[in-house]
This record gives structure tokens, C-alpha cells and sequence, in this order.
């Protein structure tokens, strides 16, 4: 049989190389620049486009699926086509894949700024964007399987399982957390509300960690690590280990990010254990790659891109330790909500996917240019300037979690809330901030560097676009073994339908264990007489709300804990958020929790808190809103949202959409006369109007009595 000639497709590869540094670059500046408005809010320019509420989704959105997302697919292209020794699948798929993944980047660069945001974390783009990502990712699917098809490698390789579990999972994750009722074309409600919601989404954004973040680069890890080394992998047999058990148990882990919440607790319970048993496969994936590197250390001193895969490594493995760590219940509710959980999620982002990043693209770069690296020096200099960063990240938002979570909980001798004003702790911590803006700093500054050493290297050689190559033809199986006489994986490996619709079933089972009776048993999320539908104009504040992106820096869950009852006000139930599409829970306390808002301050007092912050609460780093008082409510949409949440099944009146905006105007006017007996002059078609009628709402339903709360509640 002879070989077969065949060229590998660099010229993709490089694409996704550039992008990947580019928005690398940008999204880390994005994320420099709101690190610095948390104790400079100055630094949003006064525009309204640049707060922190708006472009913190921007940040995330740019690191992980630009940044990222791009890193991934260059890997995945590189390493799928000398794995399986064949071309992609189809060149045109390819640019189609490449091309429409920028758009749907650009698209979210325009979108979140201008406050078009679902508010889900992780999953801010609106409805059009949603639907643009799902015909990409099928597309990028298409390509995979088709490559993998054609290959003359009968084997699969462990890498290509984390590639095959990424693109089914999450295409399972983005469908399912993106049950949306589109109300106008960038506006759109989630079919969920409230418990179901959050859970929905906690499921959805835990995973996408696990099958963004996590498993397509422990296929990278699977790839090129060896060949840096150039040692095997250490063990095939805990890499299958690895994989099932990770795969099987990171889905159910979601719930942890709720605990203390309103969310069921056998709920809470299950992403407690399953968290817990986390730890036992994600170093499993982390002892086979540092002893990949047996025999290979001496390697490290002189090679900076095993440099970057050991300290990559090494945060893969604190964040996956930390992970079931703060899922105990007693270390959440002292962590949860705080900068310690910041600091834990930058572990992983800035050591394990920033740093597994740099050192394939130092790798990978000269080797499909046919040149040497530009400069090792400026390489070496990159790493420890960004090992700098990451330290002087981390350490100082741990410092600022720990203060968080302690200061929050400390009473007197007499029993009284020590620090009452939540703005005293906010103050304790900024010069934590500006350490954290310095380790940022340093950590652009890497990647800056590695921007010129990578440009310099390309401008020195020779993009290879087809590069040769030559493999033996696939051979028929001629005569079908009993698999019963061969170890059950390697027939597996084989057979790459059976491997994908396998690892479907896997993921499915933990999602549809805790999903399905939160939805469909009603005593799990109990209803509350008392609770009603908003206001038009409530709901109208509340979307604005929304589009600030406030749910960034305040939560709305005040969790069952005697320091919390005692600073906000009764905690908080299931039945209140039924009418809640999307939920607006939070996962961080900058500021202070809103639900228990409604009727503590007076209207003229919410007014100057949004024109100035400091009016009200002098050292506040919460930045003014100006605008909400110049622009004008835009009510032609209520119409259309009445109706949207009626089909939601949020009990309005029949035929309330036509009369919405009478019932509107005549609150706005009651809003506006309170202001105006304060000195206040407003229009009452103002912004600033409806978001003072939200904020007068939240928390108001129920009374902290027996009377209105089910003991089951």
C-alpha cells in the first residue's frame, strides 16, 4: 500500500493565531480599564458607553470567546489534522468558521456597550447573535466530523475526545440557556424566570467553564505538551479515567454557585457532592501532564514554552482544588458574592488559559512560518512579567475577598453589625484594587510583547500555507473482532458517532436530574400570594436596569444569614422572583444588596444617588447616570413586552397591553410630583423615572411575617 500525499491547512491556523493575540490584547485592556474604574470610576470618560456595568460583559465576553475562543480553534485546527493525518475537511467551511466567528466578536463589541444584554453571565449577547453562534459552532462541527471521517489515523487520540465532549456540550449549554422570546430585534425575554432561571443559568455558566475553559484545552494540553517535551504521554489509562469521570461529574456541579440561595436544597446538596468529587479527575488531568514532562525537566530551564505549560498547569491545578473548596457551604457563605471569588476565577483565566495560550502560539507561530522564534529573550521576559501579573492579581483580591467576607459578618459586643454602612468595606479594599490594576497591568504589558515578538517572527518567515505531508491510506477492517476480546475503549476510539452520541448521554444525565423536577414539581418553587406582576413602568425600569448592567455590582439574594437579615431586611424567598424574566440575582456585591431596596430611601434620594453617587454616599466609586435624566423613556415598546410576558405566563389583564401606558404615565406622574415637592424638576417621560419606580418596588411584596410566607418557604 502505497502513501498517500496529502498538504495540512497553516494557513487557518494562522488566521486564528492572529485573532487570538489581537483580541487577546483588546479584551485584557477592556479588563484594565474597568479594574481601574473600581476605585477611579472617572475612568469610564463620563460616557455612558463605558461604565462598568456595560463593558464588564465586554471584558468577559472578549477574553473568553474572542481571545479564547480563537486560541481554541487554532489549536484544534493545527492538532486535528496531524492527528488524524488529513486536511480539513473543507477549506470553504473553514473561512466560513473563521469569518463569522469575528463577526459574532464585532457584533458583541457593538451590541453590550450600547446596552443590548440579556444580563445572563457569560451569555449577555441578544437573540440575532444567539442564533449567529449556533450555525457557526454546527459549521465548525460539520468541519470536525467531516476531517475526522476522512482520516487515515484509525485511532482517535485522547486530545480529539476533550475536541468531540466541547463541541456536543456546548451546543447543548448555549441551546438550552438560550430560550429566549424575542420582543423587538435586540430585546428579548428568557422563557425561565426566577429559580428556574437562575438554575438554567448557573448550569449553563459553571459548564461553560468546564467545556469552554476546561476541556478543549486539556485537548491542547494532550497535544502539545507532548511535543514540546517530545515524551509520551504519561498515562493512556488515566487519561480515559480523566476524561468520563470529568465529563460525567463537572455537569452537575452548577448549583454551587447558589448556595444560600432560594434554590431547593437537594439542589444545592447535589452540586455540593458532585463539586466536591471534582477534584479527584481534574488532577488526574493535571498529574498526567507534569509527569508527561518525566525525564524532560532539565528542558524547562532552557525552553520558555514548557515555561508557560508547568505554571499553566500548576493555576489549572489551584483553581481546580479551589473549585470544591468553595463549594463547602461554610466557606461559600464567606466567600460568595467577594473579591475571593474574582481572584479564584483569574487563577484559571490568566495561568491556565492565558499561559497554555502564549506557549502554543510561541510554539506554534515559528513552526508554520519555518523560522526561528524573533526574540527568546523578549519570550523569557513575557513570563515573568505575566507570572508577576498573575501574583499581583491574585494575591491582593484574595486579601480583598477575605476582608469582604469577614467585615460583612462581624458584630459588637452588643450584638449590632459592626460595620453597617456597606461603603466603610468598599473603602477597606480599594487599595487592593489598585494592586490588582498593577498585576493587570503587568499582564497586558506580556502580552504586548509577545504581540511584537510573534509579529517580528512572521515578518522573518514564510507563511507555509499547504504544508506536505504523506500518510498510509485508512485499511477496511476486513474481518470485525469480537469487541468482547479487545479493551472496550480502543474499540471506542474507533468509532467516532458512537464516541460523540456516548458522551452526549454522559453530559445529559446531570443537567436533566437537576433541571426537570425544579421545573415540573411545583413545590420546589412555592408562590406567594402577595406577589404580584410589575408595573408597566417597573418593568420598563427594570429592562433598564438591565441595560446598565447594575446586576454587575449588586445582587438581589439576600441569603439566610443573621448578618445579612440584619443589614438588608428579611431573606429572600423562591416565590418572589416568579415573575422575574431573566432573574437578576448577581454574583457579586460591590455595592450592596437590592432586593429588600424597595421604600428604605425616599424618591429624591434614589434621583441624586444616580446623578451623583457621592451626594448620597460620600467616597461612593459607583459612577453618576446622568443620562437616565436627559433621555427620554422609549414607551412605544410596552405594548410588545406586556405581551411577551403574558405569553410567559405572567398573570397581566386581559387586553392590558393597550392600556399599559395610560396606567404608565399616570405612575410616572405620582413619581414626579413626589420630586417636585423635593425641589426636584423632572419630566416624567424621563429614564431616570422608571428606574426610581423599580428600585421603589424590589423587595415590597411580602411582609416579614408568618401571614405572607408558606412555611415552606
Amino acid at each position: 500500500m502505497q502513501l498517500e500525499k496529502f498538504t495540512y491547512d497553516n494557513k487557518i491556523v494562522r488566521n486564528f493565531g492572529i485573532a487570538t493575540i489581537v483580541w487577546g490584547v483588546i479584551g485584557m485592556t477592556v479588563g484594565l480599564l474597568i479594574a481601574m474604574q473600581l476605585f477611579k470610576p472617572g475612568m469610564n470618560m463620563g460616557s455612558q458607553y463605558t461604565t462598568f456595568g456595560r463593558i464588564r460583559p465586554l471584558h468577559t465576553n472578549a477574553v473568553i470567546f474572542a481571545f479564547v475562543g480563537n486560541a481554541i480553534f487554532m489549536g484544534v485546527y493545527y492538532s486535528l489534522q496531524r492527528l488524524l493525518k488529513a486536511r480539513m475537511f473543507s477549506d470553504a467551511l473553514s473561512a466560513i468558521h473563521f469569518w463569522g466567528w469575528q463577526l459574532i466578536i464585532l457584533s458583541a463589541v457593538i451590541t453590550l456597550p450600547l446596552g443590548f444584554t440579556t444580563s445572563h453571565e457569560y451569555a449577555e449577547l441578544e437573540w440575532p447573535i444567539d442564533i449567529a453562534i449556533t450555525l457557526i459552532w454546527v459549521v465548525f462541527g460539520i468541519n470536525m466530523f467531516g476531517t475526522i471521517f476522512k482520516r487515515r489515523e484509525r485511532h482517535l487520540y485522547v486530545a480529539i475526545w476533550f475536541y468531540i465532549a466541547t463541541f456536543v456540550t456546548i451546543a447543548v449549554l448555549h441551546i438550552v440557556n438560550s430560550f429566549e422570546l424575542p420582543v423587538s430585534f435586540m430585546k428579548s425575554y428568557y422563557w425561565y424566570a426566577g429559580v428556574q432561571d437562575a438554575l438554567v443559568q448557573w448550569w449553563y455558566g459553571h459548564n461553560a467553564v468546564a467545556f469552554f475553559l476546561t476541556t478543549p484545552y486539556l485537548g491542547m494540553m494532550y497535544y502539545f505538551l507532548p511535543k514540546m517535551a517530545n515524551r509520551p504521554v504519561y498515562s493512556y489509562k488515566l487519561s480515559i479515567l480523566h476524561f468520563w469521570s470529568l465529563i460525567f461529574i463537572y455537569i452537575w456541579a452548577g448549583p454551587h454557585h447558589l448556595l444560600y440561595s432560594s434554590l431547593p436544597g437537594w439542589a444545592q446538596s447535589l452540586g455540593i457532592v458532585f463539586s466536591i468529587m471534582l477534584i479527584a479527575p481534574s488532577w488526574g488531568g493535571m498529574i498526567n501532564g507534569l509527569l508527561t514532562l518525566r525525564g524532560a525537566w532539565d528542558k524547562v530551564r532552557e525552553d520558555v514554552t514548557l515555561k508557560f505549560m508547568v505554571v499553566a498547569l500548576t493555576c489549572y491545578g489551584m483553581a481546580t482544588f479551589e473549585g470544591p473548596l468553595l463549594s463547602i457551604k461554610q466557606i461559600n457563605g464567606v466567600a460568595h458574592f467577594t473579591d475571593w471569588i474574582v481572584a479564584h476565577v483569574h487563577v484559571g483565566a490568566l495561568g491556565w488559559n492565558g499561559f497554555l495560550t502564549f506557549g502554543v502560539l510561541y510554539w506554534l507561530i515559528p513552526r508554520i512560518y519555518k523560522t526561528e522564534l524573533y526574540s527568546k529573550k523578549l519570550a523569557g521576559f513575557h513570563f515573568w512579567i505575566g507570572t508577576l501579573g498573575i501574583l499581583f492579581y491574585a494575591v491582593p483580591m484574595y486579601w480583598a475577598g477575605f476582608t469582604q467576607g469577614l467585615m460583612w459578618k462581624e458584630f459588637t459586643a452588643e450584638g449590632l453589625l459592626k460595620y453597617p454602612n456597606f461603603l466603610a468595606v468598599t473603602l477597606q479594599i480599594i487599595p487592593m484594587h489598585v494592586f490588582r490594576a498593577v498585576g493587570g497591568s503587568f499582564y497586558l504589558l506580556g502580552a504586548i510583547v509577545m504581540t511584537f515578538n510573534l509579529a517580528k517572527t512572521m515578518l522573518k518567515g514564510s507563511l507555509q500555507a499547504n504544508e506536505a505531508a504523506e500518510a498510509m491510506p485508512l485499511a477496511p477492517i476486513l474481518v470485525e473482532t469480537n469487541p468482547m476480546d479487545q479493551k472496550w475503549h480502543r474499540v471506542l476510539e474507533r468509532k467516532p458517532m458512537k464516541f460523540m452520541v456516548f458522551s452526549l448521554i454522559i453530559i445529559l444525565i446531570g443537567g436533566m436530574v437537576e433541571m426537570m423536577p425544579t421545573f415540573t414539581i411545583q413545590s420546589n418553587v412555592p408562590t406567594i400570594s402577595s406577589v404580584k406582576p410589575y408595573t408597566a413602568l417597573e418593568l420598563q425600569g427594570r429592562d433598564l436596569y438591565i441595560r446598565e448592567g447594575c446586576v454587575n455590582c449588586h445582587s438581589q439574594m439576600v441569603r439566610p444569614f443573621r448578618s445579612e437579615t440584619e443589614r438588608y431586611g428579611e431573606y429572600s424567598k423562591a416565590g418572589e422572583f416568579v415573575y422575574d424574566h431573566p432573574f437578576l440575582w448577581g454574583s457579586k456585591r460591590t455595592g450592596p444588596d437590592l432586593h429588600r431596596e424597595g421604600g428604605k430611601y425616599s424618591h429624591a434620594w434614589h434621583f441624586n444617588h444616580l446623578l451623583d453617587p457621592t451626594s448620597m454616599s460620600p467616597g461612593s466609586i459607583m459612577p453618576p447616570y446622568p443620562w437616565l435624566i436627559d433621555q427620554k423613556l422609549d414607551i412605544s415598546t410596552t405594548p410588545a413586552k406586556i405581551r411577551a410576558m403574558q405569553t410567559l405566563g405572567v398573570p397581566y389583564p386581559e387586553g392590558f397591553d393597550k392600556t399599559a401606558n395610560d396606567e404608565l404615565k399616570k405612575q410616572a406622574a405620582e413619581i414626579t410630583a413626589d420630586l417636585q415637592q423635593n425641589n426636584i424638576k423632572v419630566k416624567s417621560d424621563r429614564e431616570i423615572v422608571a428606574i426610581i419606580a423599580y428600585l421603589q418596588r424590589l423587595g415590597t411584596d411580602i411582609k416579614a411575617n408568618k401571614e405572607t410566607i408558606p412555611s415552606n418557604q
